[in-house]
């Protein structure tokens, strides 16, 4: 099973439609419960960085017996020093996202933290692929 979502650029009131949509999504499928919480939290997180960071992105979900597989992807500006982007509390968010509650530097960290696998693909000025795997078993 296959699901595309655009990611919005810019757009709060939008963002985390997608890893919403999956968790329901999930839940009628009857996923252990641990499992969708998982899946939600390191998909809203890996949204919002798309949101926050690169103006919006796409992600791309597929899911079989064994892993659920989530691929965010942006153009955006990439990310200069991912070991830093993986320290809890660094950010690089800008005061005015921050001042509405984001952008706390806990993105990456949480990704990895709920995710199985965490794969890091950037390249600066060009975009980063988040891709996060998260096992069924």
């Amino acid at each position: 099973m296959s699901r595309e979502f655009v990611i919005p650029a810019n757009d709060f009131a939008a963002a985390g439609e997608a890893s919403s949509s999956m968790k329901r999504m999930l839940a009628q499928l009857g996923v252990d419960p641990l499992i969708v919480k998982k899946t939600a939290i390191s998909m809203y997180e890996a949204e919002m960085n798309a949101v926050i960071h690169a103006g919006g992105g796409k992600a791309f979900v597929e899911i079989d017996s064994e892993k659920i597989l989530i691929k965010i992807k942006d153009k955006g500006p990439g990310i200069p020093d991912v070991d830093m982007a993986m320290v809890e509390g660094y950010s690089t968010a800008p005061d005015e996202i921050r001042e509405q509650g984001f952008g706390a530097g806990m993105g990456l960290p949480n990704i990895k933290r709920y995710s199985d696998r965490l794969d890091i693909t950037t390249e600066v000025g060009k975009g980063t692929t988040v891709e996060i795997t998260i096992f069924l078993k």
